[in-house]
C-alpha cells in the first residue's frame, strides 16, 4: 500500500518493457529505477546479512528481475551508517547486488532531515493540503538537497547516456535536475505518487521555484491524475514564467512533457487468491477468516464496513469514526447489524502528529464502543497493526462495504483491490471524492469525507443496495480495473517517456546542430556578401518585466561590435523597440537598425528615418481600449510608440493575462474591421500596427538594394515569422525556441544565440 511496497512489481514490468524495446533497438542501454527505499529489506543475524525482497501490497518477488543484468534499481537500504558495522558493509553490497539493487548510504542525521523531516514535515503535509501541519525549516531544507544530489551522484556513477531513468516520489524531486546538469543527453522520467497541490497551496514553501527547478530535469512528469498535473502546470507558469502548450513546457533548452497516468493494481494477483481463497476447505481456513464467518452467521443480514489505511492523518481515519457514530445514531435500527472493521497500519510513529492522531484513534474506538456496545455485539473491530496478504484477502472477500474516505490521497489502490477481489461481483466501494482513484471509479458510491450526512445516508445505501446493482456496479469497474492495470500503466509511462526523448519538437524546422552550423559557416566565410538580420529581445537579450531594464551587455555589445566591423557584411537590428530606446542603446555604435517592426531606419549612425510613410490617427482611438484592459489586468501596462501601441502582460497572472489577451484580440479584431491595421501577438505582449508595416516587408527592402550570397534572419516570436516567410528560399533563417515556425532552423535558447554569432567572426 505504500509505494515502496509497490516498487518491486512497477521494476519487474519495467525489466519487460526494456527487454521488449531492446529487441527493436539493440543499442538501447539499461533502465535505472530510483526510490527511496530499496525494494529489499535487509536483516543482520550472528554477523551475517540477509536481503529479502519486499512483500504486500503489488511487491512480487526480486528473484527473476534483473536476470539480463540490464536493469539497476538505486535507493537507501533502510539501515543508517551507524546501524551498520564496518566489516559487514561488503556484504550487505553484495547481497544487494544479487538483487540487482545498489545503496545510497544516509547517517542518522540524514534521515531525520530528509526523511522525516523535510520529506515528511514539509512536503507530505503540504502537498495534501495539511498547512497547519507544515514545517518550513531551513536545516531540514539543506539536508532534503544533500540528500538528493547524493541519489544523483549515485545514478551519475551509474548511468550511460543511453539508459532510461525513472525517478519516483516526494522524496527526491531536486534529483532530475541534478542528474541532467552532468548527463544532459539522457533520458529522465519522474512519477509523484501523491497529490500536486493547487497554486495557491504550492506557492507557500519557501523553496518553490527550486523544487519546479528540480523536477524541470525530466522529459516526462507523470500524476495520477489530471488535476494535479493542472496544479503543476498553473505553479511552473506562475513562478517559473515559463511558457506552456497543452501539457509541453518550453524551457531554455528543451521541451517537458507532464501527462497523467493513473496507476493501476495487479488484478490478476487479487482476482486468483481470492478466487483461491472461495475454494479453502473449511479446515485450512485462517483464524481471521473463521472468526468473521461465526460473526457473520450468529447474526442474520450482518453487514460489515472495511476501513484499510495507514495510520496517516490524510486517510481521514478519525472523521470516518465521527461519522460511524453520526449513522449509528441516526439509524439507530442497524445497531447490532453492522460492524466497522478497522486495519490501520503503523506509520511515523515518531513524528509527532502521528502520535498524537495515534492517541485521538484510540480514545474514539474506546468511547464509541464504550457507548454502543452490548453483550453480544462491539461495532467496531480495531486492528493497529499490518497484517499478510493472506488476512487482507480475508477481509477483503468477507466485509459487504468498503468505506474508504481519505481526506486526500494521490491515488487510493486499497479501493482498486477490494473491487479486484469480488469473485461475485457483489460488494459495494464508498469512496471518497478526494481520492486520486475517484476519478476513474465513478461506478462507486462517492461522497465528500468532511459531510457527515452525506455519508451516513451513503452507509444506508450501501446496506440495503440490491445485489443486481451491485453486480452492474462491479462489473464496470473490474472491466476497466483488469484492463488498466499495473502492468499497462508501467508500460504507458516507459512509452511515453521513449516518445517524448525521440519526438522532433520543432515541427518543420531541423535543430541546428554541429555540423549543420559548420556548413552554415563555411557558407558564410566563402560568400562575398553577406546581409544579416537579428532580432534583439528573446533573441539576443532575455525579457525583462520592465522592458527598459533589458539593455545590452558589454558581452553583447563587443559581439554585436565584431559582426559590425566585419569585412563584406552588413548586419541589420530588426525589432519592435521604439526607436527612442534604440537611440540611446545603439546610435553611438553606428550600427544599421530597423525599428517598430519597419517603419524607422538608422543607418551608419544617422538619425532615425522612416522606412514607410503610416498613419497615427487610429492611435487615439484604440488607446482608451487599451487603458480599459490595463485597468482590468493588473500587471499589464502600455507601451506607446510613434506608430503602434503595445499591450504588455508579462508582469500579470499568467492564466488570467492569457485570458485577457484573448478577450482583447477579440475587441481589437472588431474594432480594426476593415481598416489597414493588425494586431501582432508577441511574446506576452499585443502590439496594433499599420498593417503594410512589418518585419519581413522591411527585410525584403534591404535585400533589394544589393547581391547578396549569403543571408541569415534570426527571432523569436511571431513578429519574425514575417521575416522567415519573405525572404528568399535559400536564406539561412532560424527560430530562438522549440515553438512552430517558417524558419529552416531552430537553437534553444539566446545562450546558443550569442554561440552561433560569435562563430562569424574570423
Amino acid at each position: 500500500m505504500g509505494i515502496e511496497l509497490l516498487l518491486p512489481f512497477f521494476f519487474t514490468k519495467f525489466r519487460e518493457i526494456n527487454i521488449k524495446t531492446k529487441q527493436k533497438n539493440q543499442f538501447m542501454g539499461k533502465t535505472i529505477i530510483i526510490s527511496n527505499r530499496l525494494p529489499v529489506q535487509l536483516q543482520i543475524s550472528n554477523g551475517d546479512i540477509t536481503a529479502i525482497p519486499s512483500v504486500g501490497g503489488l511487491a512480487t518477488g526480486m528473484k527473476s528481475v534483473h536476470s539480463g543484468g540490464d536493469s539497476l534499481w538505486i535507493g537507501w537500504s533502510g539501515l543508517t551508517n551507524e546501524e551498520i558495522p564496518k566489516e559487514l558493509s561488503p556484504k550487505i553490497d553484495a547481497a544487494l547486488k544479487e538483487h540487482g539493487s545498489s545503496r545510497v548510504n544516509l547517517t542518522e542525521k540524514e534521515v531525520d532531515g530528509f526523511y522525516y523531516g523535510f520529506s515528511n514535515r514539509t512536503i507530505w503535509p503540504l502537498f495534501h493540503y495539511f498547512l497547519e501541519y507544515s514545517e518550513f525549516e531551513l536545516q531540514n531544507w539543506e539536508i532534503y538537497k544533500s540528500v538528493n544530489q547524493k541519489f544523483a551522484d549515485a545514478i551519475i556513477e551509474a548511468a550511460d547516456d543511453d539508459d532510461t531513468i525513472w525517478i519516483h516520489d516526494y522524496q527526491l524531486m531536486l534529483v532530475p535536475q541534478m542528474v541532467r546538469e552532468q548527463k544532459p543527453d539522457i533520458s529522465i522520467g519522474f512519477f509523484l505518487h501523491i497529490p500536486f497541490p493547487s497554486f495557491e497551496i504550492f506557492r507557500t514553501l519557501p523553496w518553490r521555484e527550486k523544487i519546479l527547478e528540480g523536477l524541470l530535469g525530466s522529459d516526462l512528469i507523470g500524476f495520477h491524475t489530471y488535476d494535479y498535473e493542472r496544479h503543476f502546470l498553473s505553479s511552473v507558469r506562475r513562478l517559473l514564467g515559463l511558457d506552456v502548450s497543452f501539457n509541453d513546457i518550453y524551457s531554455d533548452e528543451r521541451v517537458i512533457k507532464v501527462d497523467s497516468f493513473p496507476m493501476g493494481i495487479d488484478y490478476k494477483k487479487f482476482s486468483e487468491a481470492a478466487k483461491k481463497n472461495e475454494d479453502t476447505a473449511p479446515e485450512d481456513l485462517s483464524e481471521l477468516q473463521r472468526r468473521l464467518y461465526n460473526h457473520k452467521e450468529s447474526t442474520a443480514d450482518a453487514k460489515f464496513f472495511l476501513s484499510i489505511d495507514r495510520l496517516d492523518y490524510t486517510k481521514g481515519i478519525a472523521k470516518r469514526l465521527n461519522a460511524f457514530e453520526y449513522f449509528l445514531n441516526k439509524y439507530p435500527e442497524y445497531k447490532e447489524k453492522v460492524r466497522l472493521i478497522i486495519l490501520a497500519v503503523p506509520s511515523r510513529s515518531n513524528v509527532p502528529q502521528y502520535q498524537l492522531l495515534k492517541r485521538e484513534v484510540d480514545e474514539l474506538v474506546g468511547r464509541i464502543n464504550g457507548e454502543f456496545s452490548t453483550v453480544s455485539w462491539t461495532p467496531i473491530w480495531y486492528f493497529y497493526r499490518s497484517m499478510p496478504f493472506e488476512n487482507l484477502i480475508d477481509l477483503y472477500t468477507t466485509c459487504d462495504i468498503a468505506w474508504l474516505t481519505p481526506i486526500r490521497d494521490g491515488m487510493n489502490l486499497v479501493a482498486k483491490e477490494y473491487i479486484a477481489t469480488r469473485t461475485d461481483k457483489t460488494g459495494v466501494l464508498i469512496l471518497s471524492e478526494m481520492a486520486g482513484s475517484a476519478n476513474e471509479m465513478n461506478e462507486a458510491m462517492l461522497v465528500n469525507p468532511n459531510n457527515f450526512e452525506q455519508t451516513a445516508d451513503a452507509l444506508k445505501e450501501a446496506i440495503n443496495m440490491p445485489k443486481e446493482e451491485q453486480i452492474e456496479r462491479n462489473s464496470i469497474l473490474q472491466k476497466r480495473l483488469e484492463r488498466y492495470n499495473v502492468e499497462k500503466w508501467a508500460n504507458d509511462f516507459m512509452s511515453s517517456l521513449l516518445d517524448q526523448k525521440s519526438k522532433d519538437h520543432s515541427h518543420v524546422a531541423r535543430r541546428l546542430s554541429v555540423d549543420l552550423m559548420d556548413t552554415i559557416i563555411d557558407s558564410y566565410k566563402s560568400s562575398s556578401k553577406r546581409l544579416l538580420f537579428i532580432d534583439y529581445d528573446g533573441t539576443l537579450a532575455g525579457f525583462h518585466k520592465d522592458p527598459q531594464k533589458a539593455a545590452p551587455d558589454e558581452e553583447l555589445y563587443e559581439l554585436l561590435d565584431n559582426l559590425n566591423n566585419q569585412k563584406d557584411t552588413e548586419m541589420f537590428l530588426i525589432s519592435g523597440r521604439d526607436k527612442e530606446t534604440f537611440t540611446k542603446w545603439f546610435l553611438h555604435k553606428k550600427y544599421n537598425m530597423i525599428v517598430e517592426h519597419g517603419v524607422w531606419i538608422s543607418r551608419d549612425g544617422e538619425e532615425f528615418k522612416m522606412l514607410e510613410n503610416v498613419k497615427k490617427d487610429w492611435m487615439e482611438k484604440i488607446l482608451p481600449v487599451l487603458e480599459s484592459f490595463v485597468d482590468r489586468t493588473p500587471g499589464s501596462f502600455i507601451e506607446e510608440k510613434n506608430y503602434s501601441l503595445a499591450w504588455h502582460y508579462r508582469n500579470t497572472d499568467p492564466d488570467f493575462g492569457q485570458k485577457r489577451a484573448s478577450e482583447l484580440n477579440t475587441v481589437l479584431t472588431s474594432l480594426i474591421g476593415t481598416d489597414d491595421l493588425s494586431v501582432l501577438n508577441g511574446n506576452k505582449v499585443m502590439e496594433i500596427k499599420s498593417s503594410n508595416v512589418n518585419k519581413g516587408r522591411a527585410a525584403m527592402r534591404m535585400y533589394a538594394e544589393e547581391q547578396y550570397e549569403f543571408v541569415f534572419a534570426i527571432g523569436d516570436d511571431w513578429t519574425d515569422e514575417f521575416m522567415f516567410m519573405e525572404l528568399p528560399e535559400d536564406s539561412i533563417t532560424v527560430k530562438v525556441g522549440r515553438q512552430k515556425t517558417n524558419a529552416r532552423y531552430y537553437v534553444d535558447s539566446i545562450k546558443n544565440v550569442r554561440a552561433l554569432l560569435s562563430r562569424f567572426v574570423y
